[in-house]
Formats: structure tokens, sequence, C-alpha cells
């Protein structure tokens, strides 16, 4: 609904901003260590969350970082707060480091992220990681054009592939594989298969 906003900066905290546009106070909810100006004039990029109860607005400084955002609302289980959380913890390139190199530790060390929803990010955004930064940027971060090996999210597809193959659905074999994947290493696939295998 909104792509942007330009105002006024009001108010800024760490995760809070209200933008002043023609008279009209806006409050936008931030990731920490963002770099929005404190006062004066500032383009303002945002996410509209509809609930029942309201309308949330997120803001950030630049099309790349929202963008960043949406896409990591296109992983199950992550919803807005979790996504701004994200974040907050990780800059955009050491996301997709995070993303490339397989990297649950650096996800689960932000607050609210567990085994099971690192991993699901991880399957969700292997093929969608072109999305998080531009190629160009891409390929000076650190650790994304190594050669690539065996990952977890590799692991993930074999065991979905083997269940599937002893006569799960698709949806029943993606749901034991993601509740073995909260409860074991998922880079050891014949823990995680057999784990999935006994629910």
């Amino acid at each position: 609904m909104y792509e942007y906003l330009e105002g006024e900066v009001r108010t800024r905290t760490a995760t809070r901003l209200i933008l002043d546009v023609a008279g009209v106070g806006y409050e936008l909810l931030v990731p920490l260590g963002m770099s929005f100006p404190a006062r004066g004039q500032a383009r303002i990029f945002t996410h509209l969350t509809v609930r029942e109860d309201a309308h949330i607005l997120y803001g950030f400084p630049n099309l790349e970082t929202r963008d960043i955002f949406r896409v990591l609302l296109s992983v199950r289980g992550v919803g807005p707060a979790m996504a701004l959380g994200i974040l907050s913890g990780l800059s955009r390139e050491d996301l997709v480091r995070a993303i490339v190199s397989e990297d649950v530790a650096a996800l689960t060390r932000i607050k609210g992220v567990g085994k099971k929803t690192a991993a699901q990010i991880l399957l969700d955004l292997r093929d969608k990681v072109a999305k998080l930064v531009p190629a160009a940027e891409l390929a000076g971060i650190p650790g994304t054009d190594a050669e690539p090996g065996p990952t977890h999210s590799q692991n993930l597809e074999d065991a979905l592939a083997a269940l599937v193959s002893v006569g799960y659905s698709d949806k029943d074999a993606r749901r034991q594989v993601e509740r073995a994947a909260g409860r074991v290493d998922p880079a050891d696939l014949e823990l995680l298969v057999r784990t999935a295998l006994h629910g």
C-alpha cells in the first residue's frame, strides 16, 4: 500500500520512529542499529501489516533492506516481529553469509530464533539469496563464492526425498523433517532421517 513515506523525523528511538508527513504523524517500527536521522527530512521505505486490532508500519532506510524483510516473511513460521529481530541481529551481508554457509548458530543467536526456525530459513531462502543482495554485492561477500559442499539445506532436501520414497506425502514428509530438524543437528543426515521416520 505504501512504498515509502517522506517527511520530517519528529521522534527517533532505537526501535521506533515518528515521521511527520504533511501534518500527519506516522509511527514506524524499525530494526535496531539501522541508520535513520534523528531529525530532519527523511524518506523511509515501508511495509504495512494489517491485523484485526492494528495496522502496523515497519520502516527501513533503503529499498534493499525492506525487500530482505519481505523475503524473510515468505519463510514459514517467520512473522514481522521475528523478521525485524533478524534484521536487528544481523546485517544484510551477515544474513546472506549465514544462509550461504548454512550457519545455523548465527541465526539461533538471535532472540526468538530456534533451531527449527533457523533450519526453515535456510531451507526456504537457499535459492532466494540473489533477492537479498544484488549480484555485484553478493560477489564481494566473503564465503558466498565458495565451492558448494554438503549443506544443512541439502540434507533437509535429501531427508524429504527419503521420506517421500517410503510413502510419505510431500506435506507429511516436510512436517516430519522440520520437526526432526528442530531436535537434532541437520548436518547429520542419517540421524535426521531416522528421527524424522520415528516422528
